[in-house]
């Protein structure tokens, strides 16, 4: 079977997942940008109440951006797709052979999709507002300085490999793995207070890229397309080593176990690509 068959094949079977995998990002890019018009923008009357505690409004961010990331994994599209949202994920993901070749293909595709078609559809509802200066349709770019990009891409990578190793080694427990999307909203929540000033706070290139088409700023996007998916695939290689092998039930973020329609369903057909039997 060619390859183009089998990504027709699996988008046949398994198109809810790779939809709910672009409503879900596009849910995110959708919140990320009204709460940044809410608490950024001067005509704002959030940002008018908070506008000398810089603090205040950074912190409202982590925690909204982290609740919508929670809600995200445990709704019942997410508990479908296993909400990886990020190609970054489902690039690691598919690394340890929880998702096949072609659904991976479908579900970067899907994220990309979303991530720009939300993008563009704040562009067309708010205008002006998510245009300003103070919103900068949220587009994710190094700081201007002479190594801005070398911090970005170090900052992205640290951030990115933290987060991989954390929701791996929660999913492998069975203690935390159904805490794992609380987990991912905590980090989250604490990168965009802490780490925002260093790379802009991206960790996923898709919402990345969907911001900077909306924009039309395309400065160090490939730094955010390099440095994420570099850092899961050594959180992968580290895993691996820790646990001797030892897999993963599933690439479910909510923790639960795929069901048999489930791009992530191992006894649905062969992990990887090509089918040897068939061949």
């Amino acid at each position: 079977m060619s390859f183009l068959s089998q990504l027709r094949s699996a988008f046949h079977r398994h198109w809810r997942h790779y939809l709910a995998e672009a409503m879900g990002i596009a849910f995110f890019v959708t919140c990320g940008g009204l709460l940044t018009m809410l608490l950024e923008h001067p005509a704002s009357p959030v940002r008018q109440a908070l506008q000398t505690n810089d603090s205040a409004r950074h912190w409202l961010m982590g925690l909204g951006m982290g609740l919508v990331i929670v809600a995200i994994v445990y709704s019942p599209w997410g508990k479908q797709s296993g909400a990886h949202i990020n190609p970054a994920v489902t690039l690691a993901f598919w690394q340890l052979g929880k998702i096949r070749t072609p659904d991976a293909v479908w579900y970067v595709l899907g994220q990309v999709a979303g991530a720009i078609g939300a993008a563009q559809v704040l562009k067309l509802v708010f205008g002006a507002l998510y245009a300003h200066p103070a919103v900068k349709f949220t587009v994710t770019q190094p700081v201007p300085l002479p190594r801005g990009e070398a911090l970005a891409f170090a900052a992205e990578f640290i951030i990115s490999f933290i987060l991989m190793l954390v929701l791996l080694l929660a999913l492998h427990s069975e203690r935390l793995k159904k805490l794992t999307g609380w987990m991912i909203g905590v980090l989250l929540a604490l990168y965009i207070v802490f780490e925002t000033p260093y790379s802009g706070m991206s960790l996923n290139p898709a919402r990345t890229l969907g911001t900077a088409v909306a924009a039309g700023k395309y400065h160090g996007l490939w730094l955010y397309w390099v440095a994420p998916p570099l850092a899961t695939w050594l959180a992968t290689v580290l895993f691996r080593k820790l646990y001797h092998g030892e897999d993963l039930e599933c690439a479910i973020l909510a923790g639960c176990g795929p069901s048999p329609s489930s791009p992530h369903f191992s006894g649905e057909e062969p992990p990887q690509y090509p089918d040897e039997a068939a061949a």
